[in-house]
């Protein structure tokens, strides 16, 4: 795909509603301001709008065909995906094969959450503070579990569960502490005392974190995302016609979609030795290295990573996936401030799921393109011109400042 239409689509514009808890409004309503932002901001009217691919949020979510009818938008392409934050990519992926087809002129991705205006269908209270307990969803009630690595049959039934199941595999195999994994939450709080959008942005410090309780150990109350209500956007075009609009445009230079066996685990990179995978080493393959030869570029030029950060934890594995670092070294490659603004790769500059606020990282997008036009403010990555998504789930697109 990366060498098919890599460089012939754009980002021309990018929006958001505000971000909080308890906002006391739709998902609906929210996405139609991360909409009219994202319009506004590429200088389009809602009759430039002929696409639309939502990242369905659940819960408090809202479907593409819901929220076109309730805005009165005419469009002639839409879909969505499931609310996960792996198939942030796969929408944008899915607009930009839309309009390098002509399915589509403009298409708006985006998702719209209320999460904490929703109560659960099923509750069911368990034990304070356990994995094992804990409320029981729709999501971890699938009859083979749940998308994140739940597994109800012995009481796994949180999301939560997983990610902590692979970071203890990852621990004991590779001697990894919690003190160490302390710095990805405490930098991407860095970058959101510094964005007036972040729902979080006191400082934290590695002793705050590691005097925060366990939720589901190793994981900690910081290595946790927030719980809130939100929308953001992003518009896909032509490059050709993105240069012709309101602002700088970004190009999706290339791009992976997501694999899927059972040497992949969400949380983990293949080789680990969770869920259905086997022990065993990781490295970059031919086909991570082709995602940076289809861009024209090396991993040395990317000038930012960003990444899903539901859990802390996963920020490891996807260092590790893309090669920033080698199987086993992120625990040491994360210190010293090196994923800091300024460091040498900054990672989740707005402050991520983590600080920042959990839209599904739709937010993660609006912050790459902001980046790369400058826009970031006192968080600005300097002269950055090539900016990498990379999940540990295998899906990547690199961004490109358009010249």
């Amino acid at each position: 795909m990366g060498e098919t239409i890599g460089g012939k689509t754009a980002i021309c514009g990018v929006g958001q509603s505000a971000y909080g808890r308890r906002l006391g409004r739709s998902g609906i309503d929210l996405g139609a301001d991360a909409i009219r932002d994202a319009l506004d901001d590429a200088g389009l009217s809602p009759g430039d709008l002929d696409g639309m691919v939502v990242s369905f949020g659940s819960p408090g979510g809202v479907d593409a065909d819901t929220l076109a009818f309730a805005l009165g938008l005419d469009l002639r392409y839409y879909s969505q995906t499931w609310g996960h934050g792996r198939f942030t990519a796969t929408c944008i992926e899915q607009a930009a094969m839309a309009v390098a087809t002509g399915m589509a002129d403009v298409v708006a991705c985006l998702a719209a959450v209320s999460f904490s205006g929703v109560t659960r269908p099923g509750r069911v209270k368990g034990g304070r503070g356990s994995a094992v307990g804990g409320d029981r969803d729709h999501e971890g009630a699938r009859e083979a579990g749940g998308g994140h690595g739940e597994d109800p049959v012995v009481g796994m039934t949180s999301p939560g569960v997983g990610a902590a199941l692979a970071a203890q595999r990852y621990f004991a195999r590779f001697g990894a502490t919690s003190e160490q994994l302390a710095a990805v939450p405490v930098a991407f709080r860095k970058g959101a005392t510094l964005n007036p959008a972040a729902i979080m942005s006191d400082p934290l410090t590695i002793q705050d974190h590691q005097a925060s309780r366990y939720v589901c150990e190793p994981l900690r109350l910081y290595d946790y995302c927030l719980v809130n209500d939100g929308a953001a956007c992003v518009l896909v075009c032509s490059a050709e016609r993105a240069r012709d609009l309101a602002k700088p445009s970004v190009e999706l230079a290339a791009m992976l979609p997501l694999p899927v066996s059972r040497r992949e685990f969400i949380w983990a990179w293949p080789g680990l030795g969770v869920a259905q995978q086997q022990d065993g080493s990781w490295e970059p393959g031919r086909r991570e290295e082709g995602l940076y030869a289809a861009a024209g570029i090396t991993r040395a030029d990317i000038d930012a990573f960003f990444t899903y950060d539901a859990f802390s934890f996963v920020v490891w594995p996807a260092l590790e996936r893309w090669g920033f670092c080698k199987m086993g070294e992120a625990a040491a490659f994360t210190q010293g401030g090196r994923i800091e603004i300024g460091g040498e790769l900054p990672v989740n500059t707005h402050g991520g799921l983590l600080s920042e606020a959990h839209v599904m990282a739709w937010n993660h997008q609006v912050e790459i393109v902001r980046q790369l036009r400058g826009e970031a403010g006192p968080r600005q990555v300097a002269d950055a011109t090539h900016i990498q998504w990379g999940n540990v789930y295998g899906d990547s697109i690199i961004y490109r400042r358009a010249t």
